[in-house]
């Protein structure tokens, strides 16, 4: 099955920054006024929110989100959130896919920065969304502009309802200053603040997947391509979290048996200036980093003499030849000290 298509009205932030609050890099729902309907935690799965006809537990219809129940005081509801790191907030899907007549007509967002454990009363939370009107079977795109980091959201929904998805964009913020000239990080993973910048064709699965931490739990769990009928490779271009000398390759094909690239390569380069957009047409230039390797089913390849020494790079483009599934790609290298 095709993966859903991205809102083509989607905002620039959505691709350009890690969701920060993804329970695959450990953001956690941490506490809510009330889920009688559907729990905190639903709000945070990664999967688009979907519905089912008929569906029903012992509270009610079944909703794919985080629901309140119809209040019946003064005041509103709210969601603590734990966001996977620390980071610098670049905007906000509030998503009210599936709600309809329950969900929320406002809604704003606090943030905080907390060194050690759970916001307490005694946090002191600042508005980064303003009280924002909000409509059903909708996505709202909000932009964030305070340049602080943060560590945890609460999510504040007046005066009732359900929100299917939260997902908030930014960049994760790591000490790269105390990192010493020796230390490796994995300079792809997405906790790290790597992402894809592009890919020529997502139609299984998305190359962001490439970045999530862990091994692929199915092949679902993967970038995986449409069958080539054409001359050619298939390609995705990743930028790094960090200048960084990549000193090792792993490309994980975990669970693609039929369908792993039969060869892989990837190209890298130091880039400076342009845009992401323009990047895709000056990578088919890029020098090899790692020349074309042959891919076995279901394994982690690991590569580190068959690497090419190119100094510090900031964006690799990995090709798959000719088409197939990728699980995990990880670059481990040094920082450009």
């Amino acid at each position: 099955m095709a993966i859903p298509l991205l809102d083509p009205n989607a905002p620039d932030f959505t691709r350009r920054y890690v969701n920060l609050a993804d329970p695959r890099l450990g953001a956690q729902a941490l506490e809510a006024s009330d889920d009688f309907f559907a729990p905190k935690e639903r709000m945070l799965n990664p999967e688009p929110a979907v519905f089912i006809p008929g569906k029903y537990d012992d509270h009610g219809k079944w909703m794919d989100g985080w629901e309140t129940r119809r209040k019946r005081t003064t005041g509103y509801d709210w969601c603590i959130v734990k966001l996977a790191r620390p980071g610098v907030i670049k905007g906000f899907d509030i998503d009210t896919s599936h709600f309809t007549g329950n969900f929320p007509p406002a809604a704003s967002v606090e943030a905080a920065f907390v060194a050690d454990g759970a916001p307490t009363h005694a946090t002191e939370w600042v508005e980064i969304v303003p009280s924002t009107t909000l409509q059903g079977n909708s996505h709202h795109y909000v932009e964030a502009s305070d340049a602080r980091a943060f560590t945890h959201l609460r999510v504040n929904i007046y005066p009732d309802g359900g929100i299917a998805r939260l997902r908030v964009y930014g960049q994760p913020q790591l000490d790269w200053a105390g990192a010493s000239a020796s230390e490796l990080f994995d300079l792809a993973a997405m906790e790290n603040g790597g992402y894809v910048v592009a890919a020529n064709n997502q139609h299984f699965g998305v190359a962001s997947s490439l970045l999530l931490p862990g091994r692929g739990v199915n092949m679902g769990d993967g970038w995986e391509t449409r069958r080539r009928r054409e001359p050619g490779n298939d390609w995705a271009i990743i930028a790094l979290a960090q200048p960084g000398v990549i000193r090792k390759i792993e490309v994980d094909t975990a669970f693609f048996k039929g369908n792993y690239p039969d060869r892989c390569s990837i190209q890298a380069a130091y880039v400076t200036g342009g845009t992401d957009s323009s990047l895709i047409t000056q990578s088919m230039f890029w020098p090899a980093l790692l020349g074309e390797q042959k891919l076995q089913m279901d394994k982690q390849h690991y590569f580190e003499r068959e690497l090419a020494s190119l100094g510090p790079v900031t964006h690799v483009r990995l090709n798959i030849i000719p088409d197939g599934g990728v699980s995990r790609l990880r670059l481990i290298g040094t920082l450009d000290k």
